[in-house]
């Protein structure tokens, strides 16, 4: 494939004729699903100044953005299918990207498991997990009393996660994706 932001390719195409854009265009595909006030603070640019760029590369076909209910997320065109963006838009956010990784590596897991191994409140963890369902990612089953949440697609997750790990900072999440390795 064809580096966009090489010399000739910026010949070709006007959406990169300005290094600004090749910058933040980079910075995508080194970082996809990078959200829009992430890019603000890597390229401290004006807040317009940076929707201008993002829009000249969305309609020069090089950029596809990304709704994921709080943030706008940004991704390479044609780099990423619906339910690819919708991983990452998942494994962006740290406590979801944690939620995923324990039950990547552990397998079912309840509310109160996952509040527990989270340190964080179950109502946190319910309102996360909600949002994982909404995006298809996890599922739940009714296990006796119990509900139990499951991801949809764990091989999915391990591999978007193994390519792009380089993006994402999270040491517990890689221990746990290393845990899985390991079995």
């Amino acid at each position: 494939m064809t580096d966009p932001t090489s010399d000739s390719e910026a010949d070709r195409n006007p959406a990169l004729e300005l290094e600004t854009r090749r910058e933040i265009y980079k910075e995508i595909d080194d970082t996809p699903g990078v959200h829009f006030r992430a890019l603000l603070e890597e390229f401290d640019y004006a807040k317009g100044t940076l929707q201008y760029h993002l829009r000249q590369l969305e309609r020069g076909g090089l950029l596809e953005a990304s709704d994921d209910g709080t943030y706008t997320r940004y991704y390479p065109a044609g780099s990423f299918d619906e339910a690819d963006r919708a991983v990452m838009n998942a494994l962006r956010r740290e406590y979801a990207r944690r939620i995923v990784a324990h039950l990547a590596v552990e397998g079912g897991l309840t509310t109160t498991e996952l509040s527990d191994r989270l340190d964080r409140s179950p109502s946190t963890v319910s309102w996360h997990l909600s949002k994982l369902e909404d995006a298809e990612l996890v599922t739940k089953d009714r296990d006796g009393r119990r509900v139990v949440y499951e991801l949809t697609d764990p091989d999915r997750v391990e591999y978007l996660y193994t390519v792009h790990r380089r993006s994402f900072t999270d040491r517990v999440v890689d221990r746990l994706f290393d845990l899985w390795d390991s079995y």
